[in-house]
């Protein structure tokens, strides 16, 4: 099964009040599932992480397989660079964030990140600063 994500995070100030968003489709992209929260105060690095770790706990709640193909649509450069594996981590914050990530990547199956210009991310963007306007 083939599963889409658009993710976004939000700080306000950096470090600032903090949230993140997420959506996830299927492969024709039908709308399944949509999330933003309020996450206290955290770098925009945090929160765009974040995001990522809360989408893939969803789907791991949701549904039951390693088999599944999951495609993150991110607009943080960095983010996809360092969970691709091209950037290294130095933040010790990020890494254990970035640990638990790919702890849930193996156990569902695979993960692939693309970067997309921030235009690109407007619903997981609405969701993140929705979450912020209403904390």
């Amino acid at each position: 099964m083939k599963l889409v994500i658009y993710s976004d995070g939000a700080s306000r100030g950096n470090p600032g009040h903090a949230s993140y968003g997420f959506t996830v489709s299927d492969k024709a992209g039908v709308l399944l599932y949509e999330e933003g929260e309020y996450i206290g105060i955290a770098t925009n690095n945090v929160a765009e992480y974040t995001a990522v770790l809360q989408a893939l706990k969803y789907i791991r709640k949701k549904y039951d397989s390693r088999e599944l193909e999951i495609e993150f649509y991110v607009d943080s450069r960095l983010v996809v660079e360092q969970l691709s594996g091209r950037f290294r981590i130095k933040s010790k914050t990020l890494k254990s964030i970035v640990e638990q990530i790919k702890i849930l990547v193996i156990e569902l199956g695979k993960a692939v990140y693309t970067h997309i210009p921030r235009d690109e991310n407007s619903e997981a963007d609405r969701l993140a600063n929705s979450a912020l306007d209403s904390r």
